[in-house]
């Protein structure tokens, strides 16, 4: 099974937005504490309410977290359907690279 081009997108942006240390950490701690506010993100990050507001942001844009308001207060929540998207195209390019590499051994005991 090929991946789309548009599947190809939207993991290259979930990548992408997890390529960065504070984002990933973050996503870490959503999937492992469940849903927080942006003040303790931040209490726990090491860095500013800008700072991560603007990592949360980059992660919603990717479409890996959703933010909703809570009164004054905004909690961030993991969205498992992009991750489970994001899995399954790494399963796709991992069966590639088995099929692969087992072609090449199978060259290479050939000759």
């Amino acid at each position: 099974m090929k991946p789309t081009a548009q599947a190809l997108a939207r993991a290259a942006a979930a990548f992408a937005a997890l390529g960065e240390p504070t984002r990933l950490a973050v996503m870490h701690r959503l999937a492992h504490e469940g849903p927080q506010g942006t003040v303790r993100l931040a209490d726990h990050a090491g860095v500013s309410r800008q700072a991560i507001t603007k990592h949360l942001e980059a992660l919603e844009a990717a479409g890996l977290v959703r933010g909703a308001r809570d009164g004054r207060t905004r909690v961030w929540s993991v969205q498992p359907r992009r991750l489970d998207d994001v899995q399954r195209l790494l399963g796709v390019i991992s069966a590639q690279w088995d099929d692969a590499l087992e072609r090449l051994r199978a060259a290479v005991e050939e000759d």
